[in-house]
């Protein structure tokens, strides 16, 4: 497994529940198209998973 993972918030989260924008925050994504790149973690991983729908996942 590599060492660190790239997203991007490629859909708005307005609209959504409270947890999905807190969860988005959380990763760090406030604005769109913004990349992030980040420790590859179990955590951090699930936080993708829950707001899948509107990120996209650039370098595993």
């Amino acid at each position: 497994m590599a060492e660190t993972i790239t997203f991007s918030q490629v859909k708005s989260g307005i609209g959504s529940t409270k947890k999905i924008n807190a969860t988005l925050v959380g990763l760090g994504l406030t604005k769109m198209n913004k990349k992030i790149t980040r420790k590859d973690t179990p955590e951090l991983r699930g936080m993708l998973n829950k707001v899948s729908h509107l990120v996209r996942i650039e370098e595993i």
